[in-house]
């Protein structure tokens, strides 16, 4: 059976890359080659942004009741082929089907957002705003974007991007991650389709020299990004120096606060699904628990909890947790839990050297529980990006705020708590972009900004909401006076 060759796609065409430079896609269960992808010739780039910036000129004028039933038609392609999508991404990816079908459905959550466009893209009018002046805003498309995204989600991260960007008048090319880009390409040619036209969204594959020509091109107007922080740095510095709106969204260390009060089978379950769900390879993980108090006395059952959960392939839909996404993660992952030994944290649960029956060759790490961490380990200072939870113990919830505080990361944090002050002091006081309250994993509904701070994000504005109409979108403010003249009316009849 021949090995499929990943495409790029300009003018929605399939096109056969003719680098010299192809790297294996693995089946994280098996190490088996499922596909590969290429990192694309600079030329390849060029001709994708070319391409993208001749269909703006046309795309741009396209009314927006037009541009919103290509996305209703979208959503409901996306819908009608979920489960293939989902199957693509725990074939490359790793993650369970359920966690999968969950990923589509947040996808579909963005496109529908995406649908509104005719009500989000409105600007303001003030008639008289000085005597005889109007003055009002236009609210335009910037140009062609582009958008980088990482592994984790293959079909959330890019929903996070084009679909809004495209139904404000946009045009997009988008670099997907190379080490699962099935399901992205798929999610791309739904759009297709849909209805867009030929060069309004393009694809292109590669590493850092096609993400740095994204990010140079004098074409290309805005660029969004979300991955790691070392990578997220750069891009937003390149960016940015090269006259680029960007937004980068980037690592985190997510803390869950467990008060004594809190409803302790609920925290327990919910920290258990948030800290080991996805194999923890989410950016909104919860990798640090934090229990205050007599909820100490609660470490042990979350331990057995954790213990019951079932690693296994993707594609059993009893197992909790599939495989880390390559070889290399899940070597970095049990670097750092050897480290955790080694600096002196007490492991209470090792997931280290789990071996799956029939998949002896998977990336599988099983849930893995530390307590006693310190601020200072590495394990503490690093984002693991792994089934990995490092617990802490303080006295009082104003030192769970001090130490989260202290921690450069704002990315996500949560508290269980029926206090309603507690809650009102934690959300006052935490400076953490996004915050749940008796929610683990606090990622707002798509008609919410993504909002991530600090060490976590770069830019002002982030994914989805208003925050994200703002980024993909430039405001013309126009002052206009314009004076009547009365006009003589001739009426005298000519008499012949």
């Amino acid at each position: 059976m021949s090995i499929p060759h990943i495409p790029y796609i300009i003018d929605n065409e399939k096109i056969q890359s003719k680098s010299s430079t192809w790297i294996d896609v693995l089946n994280p269960a098996t190490q088996e080659v499922v596909a590969k992808v290429p990192f694309c010739e600079l030329s390849e780039v060029d001709a994708a942004i070319a391409s993208a910036k001749k269909a703006y000129k046309t795309w741009r004028n396209v009314g927006q009741g037009t541009r919103m039933r290509v996305m209703l038609k979208f959503q409901q392609l996306v819908r009608e082929n979920a489960s293939k999508i989902a199957e693509l991404i725990t074939l490359e990816h790793g993650k369970t089907l359920p966690d999968a079908e969950g990923e589509v459905g947040r996808g579909l959550e963005v496109i529908e957002h995406a649908c509104a466009i005719v009500s989000l893209q409105l600007g303001e009018y003030a008639e008289n705003a000085a005597s005889g002046i109007d003055v009002y805003t236009l609210i335009q498309p910037l140009g062609v974007c582009a958008g980088i995204t990482a592994f984790n989600f293959p079909v959330m991260l890019p929903c996070f991007m084009f679909p809004l960007a495209i139904a404000a008048g946009n045009t997009f090319v988008l670099k997907p991650s190379e080490q699962d880009p099935s399901a992205s390409l798929f999610l791309v040619e739904l759009a297709h389709q849909a209805g867009l036209p030929p060069g309004v969204l393009n694809v292109v594959h590669g590493g850092a020299d096609v993400a740095n020509r994204l990010c140079e091109h004098p074409d290309i107007q805005a660029v969004s990004f979300i991955g790691s922080t070392r990578v997220g740095t750069e891009i937003y510095r390149r960016a940015s120096n090269h006259g680029k709106r960007c937004q980068a969204m980037m690592g985190a260390k997510n803390h869950c606060v467990i008060m004594p009060d809190a409803d302790k089978e609920v925290a327990l379950n919910q920290l258990v699904g948030a800290a080991f769900g996805a194999a923890g390879q989410r950016c909104m993980a919860t990798s640090v628990a934090v229990f205050v108090g007599k909820s100490q006395e609660w470490i042990d059952e979350f331990v057995e909890k954790s213990k019951l959960l079932k690693v296994n392939v993707g594609t059993d839909r009893k197992a909790d947790l599939g495989p880390l996404v390559s070889p290399q993660a899940q070597a970095r992952v049990r670097g750092l839990i050897k480290s955790g030994v080694e600096e002196g944290a007490d492991l209470l649960l090792d997931g280290s050297d789990i071996v799956v029956p029939g998949y002896e060759k998977g990336n599988f790490i099983g849930p893995t529980i530390f307590k006693n961490v310190k601020a200072d380990m590495q394990i503490y200072r690093e984002e693991i990006f792994g089934p990995v939870l490092c617990i802490v113990c303080v006295d009082t919830i104003e030192e769970a705020v001090e130490f989260i505080n202290a921690n450069p990361n704002g990315n996500g944090v949560a508290i269980f708590t029926q206090n309603g002050g507690d809650a009102r002091y934690f959300q006052n006081n935490i400076d953490v972009g996004q915050i749940g309250i008796n929610i683990p994993i606090p990622v707002p509904v798509a008609w919410f900004s993504f909002t991530g701070s600090r060490g976590s994000k770069l830019g002002v504005l982030g994914p989805n909401g208003k925050q994200a109409v703002s980024f993909w979108t430039q405001t013309k403010s126009i002052t206009a006076r314009w004076t009547h003249h009365e006009r003589s009316v001739n009426t005298t009849i000519s008499m012949k």
